[in-house]
Formats: C-alpha cells, sequence, structure tokens
C-alpha cells in the first residue's frame, strides 16, 4: 500500500498479521462494500485485530482469483454527485472458492477461532420452498448435501456440517448471522439449518435448536452493478495502481442487528445498530427501499431507462415512486408519519444518484421470489383495509410485460428469474386479462389476496394499457393530484 495518494484511506492495520475470527458465506460486492468495510472500521476504532474474514465465493472463482492476486486487499469506491472517495479494505484474511474447497469451508465454519458466521446468498441459497417456507428438502442441492456430507454444496449443508464438528468436539459454536433480503432472515436460516440437521441426525438438530443463536439483521447500502468502470476509477483514485476487485457504492449506510450474546467486533462503532426486535427496520426496508427498487426497475426499463439513477431522475417515475411509498407502501409499516416522510425524501435523493450504476437486471431479477415481501403482502394489507395499490397493480403489470419483452432488440432489462420457464407459458396467454389472472393465482408468489377479482382486473387493465400505450401515460394516469404536483 506504500506510494497510494495521501486521500486514499487505508486499514491502520497490517492484513497479514489479522486473526480469523468470522467466516462469510456469499463473497459478492455487497459483502465487500458492507460488511468487510464495517469490520475493518470496527477493528481500527478498537485495535482487535482478531476479526479477520475468511470470505466464502459460493460459485464464480472470479472474485477469488482477483482478491488473492492482491493479498485480499481491494479498494471501495463512495461515490456520490460530487466525489469519490477511496479506502483500500484489508478485512479478508482468505478469499475461498466453495465449490473447489468443499471440505474446507465445513472445516472453516467449525474453526474454534471461528466466532461468527455472516451470510448473503441470496434467498435461493436458503433452500426453502416456496409453498412452505420450510427447507425444500426434494431439491436437487439438498439432497446432495445430505448424499455427501462431507463435500456440501449449498450454505446450509456447509453450515451443518461445520456445526456438527462443532458439537462432537464439544465446542462453543459460532452465532451464524445472516445479512440477506428475507423477511425474519435470522428465524428463516434456523427453519432451514434445523430441517436440514434433522434430516442427518435428530440429535444434532436439538443441539442446534438450544445452542446455536440466529439473530436477524437489516443491511442498508445501495452497492453498484459490477463495472468496468470501476476498475478506471480505482487506477485513478489509487495513483495507477491496478485494482481487480474494486467496489462502488453509495455513502449511506446503516446495519441492524438483533442483539446476541457472545464476543463480536465492535460494529456499533462503525455504524452497526443492536436491537431487541428488528422486524419494524425489516419491514420498512423491505417494503420502502425494495419494493420501490422493483417499481422503479420494471417500469423504469419499460421506459427506456437502464439504471436506477435514471428511472430516479425521470419526473413521472419520481412522482409514481414517492405516491407508492407514502400512500401504498407507507401505510402498512410503524413509522410516524415525519419520519416515514422523512424516509421516503432521504430514499428518492439516494435512487438518483447518479454516481450509483446499479443495472435494472440485477434489481429486477428473481422477481418471483421477491414479490411477496417486497410488494404483495403489503398490497394484501391494503386490499384488506380498502386502501386503493394502483402502484402494486402497475408494478406486478410491468414484471409480466418483461417475460414478452426478454430478449427484444434494445431491451433495458434481461428476464433473470428461477421460474421463468414456468412463467414464460403463463406470458404467452394472448389476452392480458386472462394472463393477469393466471399470474396472480401463483400463490407461491403472490400469497393470497382478498379482493383477487378485483386486482386481477386491475392488473389486466394495467397490462393492457402497457402493451397498446406510452409507458409514461400509463403512469400519468394512476398519479393522485397531490404528486403531479410534485414531479420536480
Amino acid at each position: 500500500m506504500r506510494g497510494l495518494p495521501r486521500d486514499v484511506t487505508r486499514p491502520p492495520f497490517t492484513p497479514g498479521l489479522l486473526g480469523t475470527g468470522i467466516v462469510h458465506l456469499g463473497c459478492g460486492a455487497f459483502h465487500r462494500a458492507h460488511q468487510a468495510l464495517i469490520t475493518q472500521h470496527a477493528m481500527t476504532a478498537t485495535g482487535d485485530r482478531n476479526w479477520g474474514i475468511a470470505a466464502v465465493a459460493m460459485s464464480s472463482p472470479d472474485v477469488v482469483g482477483a482478491l488473492r492476486a492482491q493479498d485480499n486487499l481491494y479498494t471501495t469506491l463512495l461515490r456520490d454527485e460530487s466525489a469519490v472517495r477511496a479506502e483500500v479494505v484489508g478485512a479478508i484474511t482468505a478469499a475461498v472458492h466453495a465449490p473447489s474447497d468443499r471440505i474446507g469451508v465445513v472445516r472453516r465454519v467449525a474453526d474454534p477461532r471461528v466466532r461468527i458466521v455472516t451470510l448473503t446468498v441470496t434467498t435461493g441459497g436458503y433452500c426453502l420452498s416456496p409453498t412452505t417456507g420450510r427447507l425444500d428438502s426434494g431439491s436437487d442441492p439438498v439432497r446432495h448435501d445430505l448424499r455427501c456430507t462431507a463435500k456440501p454444496c449449498t450454505a446450509i449443508g456447509m453450515l451443518v456440517g461445520g456445526l456438527a464438528a462443532v458439537r462432537r468436539r464439544g465446542g462453543t459454536p459460532p452465532v451464524v448471522l445472516s445479512c440477506d433480503n428475507l423477511a425474519a432472515n435470522g428465524r428463516q436460516l434456523r427453519s432451514a439449518v434445523t430441517d436440514f440437521a434433522a434430516l442427518r441426525d435428530d440429535r444434532l438438530a436439538t443441539w442446534i435448536d438450544r445452542h446455536v443463536q440466529f439473530p436477524s439483521s437489516v443491511v442498508d447500502r445501495i452497492v453498484a452493478s459490477d463495472d468496468s468502470e470501476d476498475d478506471a476509477a480505482a487506477r485513478s483514485r489509487l495513483g495507477g495502481v491496478d485494482d481487480r476487485a474494486p467496489v462502488s457504492a453509495e455513502p449511506f449506510m446503516t446495519w441492524t442487528i438483533e442483539n446476541f450474546d457472545g464476543e463480536r467486533p465492535r460494529w456499533d462503532l462503525a455504524g452497526a445498530n443492536y436491537v431487541a426486535d428488528v422486524s419494524d427496520h425489516e419491514l420498512a426496508k423491505l417494503r420502502l427501499l425494495n419494493g420501490t427498487h422493483l417499481l422503479l426497475a420494471y417500469l423504469g426499463a419499460l421506459a427506456g431507462h437502464r439504471t436506477i439513477a435514471e428511472a430516479g431522475a425521470d419526473p413521472i417515475l419520481r412522482a409514481l415512486a414517492r405516491q407508492f411509498m407514502l400512500y401504498e407502501q407507507g401505510p402498512t409499516v410503524r413509522l410516524p408519519d415525519a419520519e416515514l416522510r422523512r424516509t421516503v425524501e432521504d430514499l428518492l435523493r439516494r435512487f438518483r444518484n447518479p454516481a450509483i450504476r446499479h443495472e435494472m437486471t440485477r434489481v429486477g431479477r428473481n422477481g418471483s421470489e421477491k414479490m411477496l415481501p417486497r410488494v404483495a403482502a403489503a398490497m394484501r394489507e391494503n386490499l384488506a383495509t380498502g386502501r386503493p395499490t394502483p402502484g402494486a397493480a402497475l408494478l406486478i403489470a410491468a414484471w409480466i410485460r418483461w417475460f414478452d419483452l426478454c430478449g427484444t432488440a434494445g431491451a433495458a432489462m434481461e428476464v433473470v428469474d428461477p421460474r421463468a420457464p414456468e412463467l414464460a407459458r403463463l406470458a404467452a396467454i394472448p389476452d392480458p386479462h386472462r394472463r393477469a389472472r393466471a399470474f396472480l393465482a401463483r400463490t407461491d408468489i403472490f400469497g393470497p389476496l382478498p379482493h383477487l377479482g378485483h386486482i386481477q382486473q386491475e392488473v389486466g387493465d394495467a397490462l393492457t394499457e402497457l402493451i397498446n400505450d406510452n409507458v409514461t401515460e400509463v403512469i400519468s394516469r394512476r398519479l393522485r393530484p397531490e404528486s403531479e404536483g410534485r414531479v420536480a
């Protein structure tokens, strides 16, 4: 790190001398721009050097190769409209490629020095059945891990393998902390792990249930898609030094953690917040930020925008996003009105940050998994209390519309979804209203909705308009008068 410009922040410790106290499953851009950075700041604040991270990439080896080539160092670029700040992060002590080091991952989880295991493996990484919400024991990855316990391929199998080794030696298990965008992510992770353990050994499942803590947490930071422009930006900020693994993020960052017993880095000195119950924070984040992200992604892409920042800067889309948060998502979260309005304006500002390239495909991927917790659950509450849901209906219609447009020339979004083949068959239904009814009948995606006939009609109408009309006109018809007056 010698020779770097003076304004580049660097770790005040020798990375190679850190002890490894954390294993992280899911070494993507978000982890490196959020938990790894907060952990570095915590070690900086206290001088405790025992919280280095063994970061595990679950699929692609690219980031592992890039990190290993530069001693696990990388740059986080914090971008806003006026400046780019650079910080070299040295909190990662080992970069591990899970598919080629599966026995090693289990051993790392079981290492007595490891006191915390964190995860960002996305919803699909929890191996949950969309119907029951419990472990999908019939899925091929779970069946593989039950047969090959020494070489698991799923995060759940790796956790259970490591915890089983801790139990055998009579050790103290690590705290297992989910950082994924799932409702009650700690409870869902506990359920998946104990379900899997019970299929191996009932006594192991009982031990895990009694002795392992699975706190929930809520993470919040907008991290850019992998972008070749980051390489050039990092090289410029680093005075000509190449970085093969830089990440870009907005300056805003929070981490709300359900309190737990045991050692941990002083994350609270680095911006994290410990609470008794994360549910209110979680609900507000899922519905206001994540739900509105989907709105901007699906409708913004129909308008030809390729990033969230472009959509957030579009006056009509911004007016719809504000209305959606204030009058649909907002009433379903427990925030005082003044705080809700402040949060909405903060989010609108964050969404239109031109320095963050958050691509539509990345935000809109896996829509069938995101629809229920981020959109349909709030929609159900609104319908039950008689509140109108024009934004949610339009969002769903736009998502359905993208199954038509996938692969067309100039499309601003690709459809990436685990249910894409089966949903494409529904999307081939010619009549928009019949198509809407077929999609909304999927309770595994939307859950049960009250007044189903009404919402099917509303989504069918919106889909018809999106097929035949300009998206700006379709949105404008659904804006309340007070929203139309606040498009600046």
